[in-house]
């Protein structure tokens, strides 16, 4: 039984000293630059619908002189 413990007490020393090390290994090393949020990606403009709240990106809604819809049937359902 003793013997279990001195290798479960050897595993563990060993096992942190790895860590450790690896540990210093990165971060020794430097970080890659991020690269711009903005670059490649667009920002689009999300719009409640009047009748159920559902949002949606404005190039998708419907306009109508009442309001913002998403669909053609809330657009008549509202009277807009």
């Amino acid at each position: 039984m003793k013997y279990l413990l001195v290798i479960a007490l050897i595993f563990g020393v060993f096992w942190l000293w790895r860590n450790n090390r690896l540990a210093e290994r990165n971060a020794a090393r430097p970080m890659p630059p991020r690269a711009p949020s903005s670059a490649g990606t667009s920002v689009t403009e999300m719009v409640a619908c009047d009748v159920c709240h559902v949002h949606l990106p404005r190039s998708e809604a419907l306009i109508g002189s009442k309001g913002i819809y998403c669909s053609d049937a809330h657009r008549r359902q509202a009277g807009g």
